[in-house]
């Protein structure tokens, strides 16, 4: 533990948990303490108390959302069944399209986005990981997956893909247009629509 971490809470959980509904609904981008702590119920003393700093409320943050995100793509891979790939993406995709999720994805990005333009602040590595976590889902393997063989670079292309599309879809909002880039990726590696 580092000298700004604190131990764990009940009260810091509580506060965690609030702050990041607070996160899905305004995003991380420009988060100060004063508004969250008053929409939350407490202080920014109380903050940076039981956080450390913003920096480290900023990271608790980040792996509340990636537990949500990989429980998530877990669930919805696990749902597209087995270890086939094309039912992999078309499961994740899915639930990337899925509106109720436009705001854990567009606090993705945002995080995504600061991680490669701020690789030494709070955002650092999240990117990296990022990728990693999704390949690993894709992959089957949850720890990662060799970009070098051929099921990594399979999987490396279902990434990009499903990445790219959904970077289109929080930017149109176009739907169809997007799942159908989606499944015309799936049916030129054989897996026409169901």
């Amino acid at each position: 533990m580092s000298q700004h971490e604190r131990p764990r809470s009940a009260r810091r959980d509580e506060l965690l948990e609030q702050a990041y509904r607070y996160a899905l609904a305004h995003g991380l981008a420009e988060l100060s303490l004063r508004p969250l702590a008053a929409a939350i119920g407490s202080s920014p003393r109380v903050l940076l108390f039981l956080f450390g700093s913003k920096d480290q409320l900023i990271r608790a943050l980040l792996g509340r959302a990636r537990a949500d995100e990989l429980a998530a793509l877990r669930a919805a891979r696990e749902a597209g069944g087995g270890d086939d790939l094309a039912a992999a993406v078309r499961a994740t995709w899915g639930w990337l399209v899925d509106p109720a999720h436009r705001p854990m994805l567009v606090l993705w990005v945002q995080a995504y986005a600061r991680s490669l333009s701020e690789p030494d602040g709070p955002w650092a590595g999240f990117a990296r990981q990022t990728v990693e976590d999704w390949l690993g889902l894709l992959g089957g393997t949850d720890g990662g997956i060799d970009g070098g063989t051929a099921g990594g670079t399979d999987a490396a292309l279902g990434l990009t893909v499903l990445r790219g599309a959904l970077l289109d879809l929080l930017a149109t909002g176009d739907v169809e247009r997007a799942t159908a880039a989606v499944e015309r990726y799936l049916s030129l590696i054989g897996s026409p629509a169901r």
